[in-house]
């Protein structure tokens, strides 16, 4: 079995991510992470990629993936914000929290069935790893005002997954109203690599474990 991990990604931001964090994180210590970003749509001269459009969708194309790629290991980078409701999980526990998210992962790996699959939720989505060091935010940012509004944020929550994650208050958009001009994909890879992934393996417990379950598939 070689050391591969194809990540199924919800969007460039999360392909960005892995290419430019975790892929040579991981590389350390021989495992090769490679993202495939999701296809919304396909016409006769282009396919369409990026976000999760339905449940149904990405259920074809991770059992494509993990049937394509038997002997490796698949996995999900996919927010857990606006999440499809037909998801397999969503109606079994109230609430927002890691255990729903925990249950919603369990019960997707049930429903595909494949035995090299992991399925991944980040909680509650990708831009909440940024908040794992505000001072990074300096990257995108002058204004010492809007480095400690988003030092509140922070502050104000157990862990950066535990900020909410509403049409209103969820990562994001907290971001957009501090840095109107925010750019996902530019300003996000800035962010997160003057944050590193260690301080966000070390703040974000669910991320953490996830890629901690990566490394172990390895071992």
């Amino acid at each position: 079995m070689t050391n591969n991990v194809y990540i199924y990604c919800e969007g460039q931001s999360e392909e960005s991510f892995v290419n430019e964090l975790l892929y040579p994180y991981l590389l350390g210590m021989n495992i090769f992470a490679m993202p495939i970003i999701a296809s919304t749509k396909r016409t006769a001269n282009k396919k369409y990629r990026g976000g999760i459009v339905g449940y149904e969708k990405s259920k074809s194309e991770l059992l494509r993936i993990c049937k394509g790629h038997k002997h490796e290991l698949v996995t999900t980078l996919i927010d857990y914000y606006a999440l499809p409701a037909e998801t397999p999980g969503m109606k079994l526990a109230a609430g927002c929290g890691e255990m729903h998210v925990r249950d919603i992962e369990a019960a997707v790996n049930e429903d595909i069935g494949e035995p090299n699959l992991r399925f991944h939720l980040q909680l509650h989505e990708f831009e909440a790893l940024l908040f794992s060091e505000p001072q990074a935010f300096g990257a995108i940012t002058e204004s010492e005002e809007v480095l400690a509004k988003i030092r509140r944020v922070r502050d104000a929550f157990p862990t950066p997954e535990d900020i909410n994650n509403s049409p209103a208050t969820a990562p994001s958009k907290r971001i957009l109203r501090l840095i109107p001009g925010y750019k996902k994909v530019l300003d996000g890879s800035s962010v997160a690599r003057a944050a590193g992934i260690d301080v966000m393996l070390r703040e974000c417990p669910h991320f953490d474990g996830w890629v901690n379950e990566i490394v172990h598939y390895f071992a």
